[in-house]
């Protein structure tokens, strides 16, 4: 019997080149397990084999128009039976590279690919329907956990074997539809799960919903006054040509601009990128999603002390909760760093 061949792709961190510093590093590669790819062969077991480690910075894999190509032809070299990325967990630049590569195996190099995160990355609700997802944690305390469940999965799909429901499996759901005769009709399954929940009993619900934090709202400055007020916008402001490359869908980034000696948001030189709703009327004016104009006349009628320097941006478009959490936080530091007091923040 053939020793099946696994490859796996990590990022700069889990490859062990560093952090965040370490972000735009271009795709490379390492024979063998690396990582999480040593516990990852455990899990494995003696039939498969890791012959090689390829990783890629998260900024160069998401900015990078060619990067997904670079690193897929990196993994095509080792002629694998399986590609594992991964897991990302709640990281957002990380998740959408797993499941855009291991989309790209699939269709290109015609093998199996499995990726491992958690609900609410982003990647998650982009590549759900396309390529298999083993369900996380949110941080690298499940990571034991997480490279056993992909190497279950992907030795499954390997091995052509049916799978179960995304519940018996620890895969996320993937959308598609799989028809079953039901020992219970629909009036006697909620019926059963009522009165486990009036009873306290455990019960499983055929229909999940979502479940979101809730968020206590900031006092009202008293003195507006004398405050230092900042622009931020979730409509993908930017200036035109989106230099950086954010992206109009489910942003892994957010980003700032200068400002402080500009009176207005000129269409020549700004645009909105957003990719859900008709950008049409923001590219006429730009000021219409991100209202320069008007906040520097309040300013100069003194309604607030001064406006910051800077335009805060990103793409609200489907953004993961995590991720739109850890921006808040982010922007939270730089605006306290700057002294601000008050935010206007413009939504599509």
């Amino acid at each position: 019997m053939n020793t099946i061949r696994v490859v796996l792709y990590l990022n700069q961190f889990f490859a062990g080149l560093g952090a965040e510093e370490y972000a735009g590093t271009g795709p490379g590669k390492k024979a063998g397990a690396v990582g999480p790819g040593i516990a990852l062969q455990q899990a494995l077991g003696e039939g498969a084999q890791v012959v090689a480690t390829v990783y890629c910075g998260d900024n160069y894999a998401n900015e990078e128009a060619n990067a997904i190509d670079e690193v897929l032809e990196l993994v095509s070299g080792e002629r694998p039976d399986i590609l594992i990325a991964g897991p990302a967990f709640a990281s957002g630049r990380y998740g959408l590279v797993c499941g855009a590569l291991c989309a790209r195996a699939q269709d290109a190099l015609g093998i199996v690919a499995v990726t491992g995160m958690h609900p609410d990355n982003p990647g998650s609700d982009l590549y759900r329907t396309q390529v298999h997802i083993s369900r996380t944690r949110e941080s690298t305390a499940g990571m034991g956990e997480a490279l056993k469940a992909m190497a279950r999965l992907a030795l499954k799909l390997y091995a052509h074997v049916p799978l179960g429901t995304p519940e018996e499996d620890g895969y996320i759901p993937t959308g598609r539809r799989v028809h079953f005769v039901a020992a219970q009709t629909a009036a006697q399954r909620a019926l059963d799960m009522l009165v486990k929940k009036v009873n306290g009993q455990p019960y499983a619900t055929e229909w999940p919903t979502p479940t979101y934090s809730q968020v206590k709202p900031a006092l009202p400055l008293q003195d507006i006054a004398h405050a230092r007020i900042a622009l931020i916008t979730t409509g993908g402001v930017v200036p035109r040509g989106n230099p950086d490359r954010l992206e109009s869908a489910y942003a892994s980034k957010w980003l700032k601009y200068p400002i402080g000696d500009l009176d207005d948001l000129e269409p020549s030189d700004w645009q909105s990128i957003h990719g859900g709703f008709d950008t049409t009327n923001v590219n006429e004016d730009p000021n219409r999603m991100a209202p320069l104009d008007a906040l520097r006349e309040l300013e100069h009628e003194g309604a607030f002390q001064d406006l910051a320097d800077e335009l805060y941006t990103t793409t609200g478009n489907t953004a993961a909760i995590p991720t739109a959490r850890r921006f808040a936080q982010e922007m939270l530091k730089e605006l306290r760093a700057n002294k601000v007091q008050g935010v206007i923040l413009t939504s599509a």
